[in-house]
């Protein structure tokens, strides 16, 4: 039996969590005003997805070697990330784009975090907290104000499919970053850093079959491309979006994950679609709404009020509010049902 977590180290706990979950967004969402530009210089969205995670998968090939024991010990997970967390998300969300709206296929991907609640009340059968619920709602409906769904609605069934598409792998993101962070199951923990090093290593061998970069325009690359005017070298840009909003944004963002939990993790990422609109409108100099900047507002307090249920009671406590059996130097894991590394068992 584990000595319960002391105050003090639980909210610092919350606050690093919280930290870096903010970190993760920003980085995620810078990703989007440093693509578009790439991609107004000839490159298709599917080549710059690519570019992204296989740079990404290059830089953490140390770390790879390193954990190379993951391999061996814990297969599925590492394939499921990079299925479901690298790969799925990103081919599932550009395939959506080229048959809906943009604010709406970003609103259905991030229903992802009530989706999660949805798995741990219904298929995990724990309850959720009030507070993490009331979170969900203001993001989702902040978001789509940011986003404002309502612009060129049309309804077209497969891109509905691919965007929920996009948001289940979401959902597999949060729930696969923190499993096994323990080793309840006997193991040795994860480390967050190799299981992210395999994952993009997955996602990159996946989305070269889907994307086909033999077939890209290179010499875009060796040019520049412009950002609201301005000139900037593609592969700085490039190196914007591999550097940042993909190796810092996925360590953060697991990290986060597993210093807070699944479920107020991901309230806390819809931020991350309120920063892509801020950075564009800075960056792009595509103006935000008076109902876009009230939209941010809300999903800000929506993330606010689902972080304050992060982890820091006792064990039979609502997971969504803290179910933490650990020492107070450990992060709140999120905990599985039998068979965990397996993904559709609860990993």
């Amino acid at each position: 039996m584990h000595d319960a977590p002391q105050p003090a180290a639980s909210t610092g706990g919350r606050s690093l969590g919280l930290t870096l979950a903010l970190i993760s967004a920003f980085a995620f969402g810078g990703s989007g005003p440093a693509a578009k530009p790439l991609i107004e210089a000839g490159l298709e969205p599917l080549h710059v997805t690519w570019l992204r995670v296989a740079g990404a998968a290059c830089v953490m090939l140390p770390l790879a070697w390193r954990y190379r024991w993951l391999v061996r010990e814990r297969p599925v997970l590492l394939a499921g990330f990079g299925l479901l967390a690298v790969a799925g998300v990103q081919a599932c969300y550009f395939a959506a784009l080229s048959r809906i709206p943009v604010g709406v296929a970003l609103l259905i991907e991030y229903l992802a975090p009530a989706m999660v609640l949805g798995w741990v009340r219904f298929v995990q059968r724990r309850p959720v907290s009030r507070a993490a619920g009331v979170g969900v709602v203001l993001a989702v409906g902040g978001l789509a104000c940011v986003v404002q769904v309502w612009s060129g609605l049309t309804l077209d069934l497969a891109g509905l499919l691919l965007a929920l598409g996009a948001a289940c792998c979401q959902v597999g993101y949060f729930v696969l970053s923190d499993h096994g962070s323990d080793g309840a199951d006997g193991r040795r923990p994860t480390d967050p850093l190799g299981v992210i090093a395999y994952g993009l290593l997955t996602g990159a061998l996946v989305l070269t079959v889907i994307a086909r970069p033999w077939e890209m325009e290179w010499r875009v690359l060796a040019g520049e491309a412009s950002m609201d005017g301005r000139t900037l070298p593609a592969v700085v840009l490039l190196g914007w979006i591999v550097l940042v909003a993909t190796v810092a944004a996925y360590l953060t963002g697991v990290v986060s994950v597993r210093r807070l939990s699944p479920q107020v993790a991901g309230v806390v990422a819809c931020l991350e679609a309120v920063i892509a609109t801020v950075l564009a409108w800075v960056l792009l100099g595509e103006h935000l709404a008076a109902v876009q900047l009230v939209g941010g507002a809300v999903v800000l307090l929506g993330a606010l009020i689902a972080q304050s249920s992060a982890p820091k009671g006792q064990q039979d406590e609502p997971v969504a509010s803290g179910g933490a059996a650990g020492g107070a130097a450990r992060p709140a894991t999120f905990r599985a049902a039998p068979a965990p590394d397996e993904p559709g068992a609860g990993a």
